[in-house]
């Protein structure tokens, strides 16, 4: 699945055009109002953002892997709760229905996912599990054609906004095994919302907890209509959404460099502006230096997912999937670092754009696996038997 290279030239000057002229210079708007304005909303669906993973077939674009990644590091370019908007609905949101969902499930959900009419949220961290995935306390019981989910799950993205989750839920005994994966309408009885929460960064992007009280969800709706896949199908989903957030944290380094290299150019100091100092130019240069190698290796493991079915789970390249979320959300962390180190005084004020994307790439280091979960990963395959 992929866009022809001709079309998806002309979406992406598109794409880079709305980043610079309408949501770059909304990115206040997002600090005084906390939500972006309906307006760029209805722009993005217009301009087919909520489907652009979705298969052309269902009414999507359906861009491949390494297209997306492409427009993911446009996105990072600005404010994270432009992206948030759809990215997750299109990502880790619906992707479980679109790799592993019934023909009728497809049918019934990615058209309204590629309009922008419903959002979708995933749903599996909790209160005691978030890296150890495979722990969930969320149950769901059978009663007849119906399951009956109790539990709580936490730091939901667009939790606020959706429409429907993609939840995990404990169907069998315990372990991996026993988790499936649901389609629960955010209307459903005894489905409530805690309320929003207060982040340290990504302030505008929205989160909350989903409380699930005998939540009555028809057997149809569990994914690919067969219990006991959701561990599985969790994993996958998250392949390809860590190697989004690698390109989006590629992104974020560019803008913050871009940034830097601007007050370096203006800001004078002892009479000559400060780029012209060779520590200020050190610390651009290892901004520049990790900015390509990261982008490089997203790249090329862009090409091996691509080379892969949709629905096969590769060691290797879930492997090589890690490698790039770590160093790219590691990497934007140290460029961000370096661009308030570059704007002194001035880069701890929030008239500064690098203050805001200071607090924004903290995150990227820890949600859809941590930094220290992806070295467990890659340490695991790098020691198993050839």
């Amino acid at each position: 699945m992929a866009l022809d290279a001709e079309s998806f030239d002309i979406l992406l000057h598109t794409i880079q055009r709305f980043v610079r002229e309408r949501l770059v210079p909304a990115e206040n708007y997002l600090e005084e109002h906390d939500d972006v304005p309906a307006d760029i909303i209805d722009d993005m669906k217009a301009m087919g953002l909520f489907g652009l993973t979705v298969p052309e077939e269902y009414g999507g674009i359906g861009l491949s892997v390494g297209q997306e990644l492409v427009v993911n590091y446009e996105l990072g370019r600005t404010a994270a709760a432009f992206r948030s908007v759809f990215g997750t609905n299109i990502g880790i949101g619906s992707q479980g229905i679109l790799m592993d969902g019934t023909p009728e499930q497809k049918a019934e959900y990615l058209p309204k996912v590629a309009s922008g009419e419903l959002i979708m949220s995933f749903a599996l961290t909790e209160p005691d599990a978030g890296t150890d995935a495979a722990s969930l306390k969320t149950r769901a019981a059978l009663d007849g054609d119906h399951y009956v989910l109790n539990g709580t799950k936490r730091y939901i993205t667009n939790a606020p906004r959706a429409g429907a989750f993609t939840l995990m839920a404990c169907t069998g005994g315990p372990g991996a095994g026993g988790v499936s994966s649901f389609i629960v309408p955010a209307h459903t009885p005894g489905l409530k919302l805690g309320k929003t929460d207060k982040k340290m960064g990504q302030r505008r992007t929205k989160t909350c907890d989903v409380i699930l009280e005998n939540v009555r969800v028809p057997v149809a709706n569990i994914i690919g209509g067969v219990p006991g896949q959701g561990f599985k199908a969790a994993m996958k989903v998250l392949d390809r959404g860590r190697l989004n957030i690698a390109a989006v944290s590629c992104g974020m380094a560019s803008r913050i460099l871009d940034e830097s290299r601007r007050y370096a150019r203006e800001r004078k100091q002892f009479g000559k502006a400060i780029g012209q100092f060779q520590l200020i130019q050190a610390m651009l240069a290892d901004s520049q230096a990790e900015l390509l190698a990261g982008w490089s290796l997203v790249k090329d493991v862009a090409l091996r997912f691509d080379a892969k079915p949709a629905h096969v789970s590769d060691p290797d390249v879930s492997m090589r999937v890690s490698c790039a979320k770590l160093f790219a959300t590691e990497m934007v962390g140290r460029v961000a670092d370096r661009g308030v180190q570059i704007h002194g005084g001035a880069g701890y004020i929030n008239e500064y754009p690098v203050e805001r994307f200071y607090r924004d790439a903290r995150l990227l280091r820890l949600y859809e696996g941590t930094t220290q979960v992806k070295q467990l990963i890659i340490g695991r395959e790098l020691l198993r038997a050839d």
